[in-house]
């Protein structure tokens, strides 16, 4: 079966912690990184007005509103980043996302600055 899958990206930067981490831990600190965040939506069709799965620059702006809630700011402040890892980050843009993109199929948050990604296959 034919499958086409579009993707864009948007870059974030934002500051966290691991409240749970034992006294002394890394990873207990405040502590900053570049983020970049990838949406995949996949279909087996075209749209037959646009010959495409869907309006590239409509994903674009939904991620980049998605990313610019959390620029510059404290993830673990948001709902559903009380534990910020990349796997919860996942989660969280899949749930901004997925209400309007139902052909939602990947999300993949990375920090290249330090080569750590997570991907989420729906």
């Amino acid at each position: 079966m034919t499958m086409f899958e579009i993707t864009k990206q948007a870059t974030f930067d934002a500051a966290h912690h691991f409240p749970n981490e034992p006294e002394g831990s890394i990873y207990r600190r405040v502590h900053g990184h570049s983020f970049t965040v990838e949406a995949t939506v996949r279909s087996a069709t075209l749209d037959a007005e646009h010959g495409w799965v869907a309006d590239l620059g409509a994903l674009d702006r939904a991620l980049k509103a998605a990313a610019g809630e959390l620029d510059h700011g404290m993830l673990n402040e948001k709902a559903g980043l009380e534990l910020p890892s990349l796997e919860n980050l996942c989660l969280w843009f899949v749930a901004q996302l997925k209400p309007d993109w139902p052909g939602l199929s990947r999300i993949t948050v990375a920090r290249p600055t330090i080569h750590e990604r997570c991907t989420l296959t729906l």
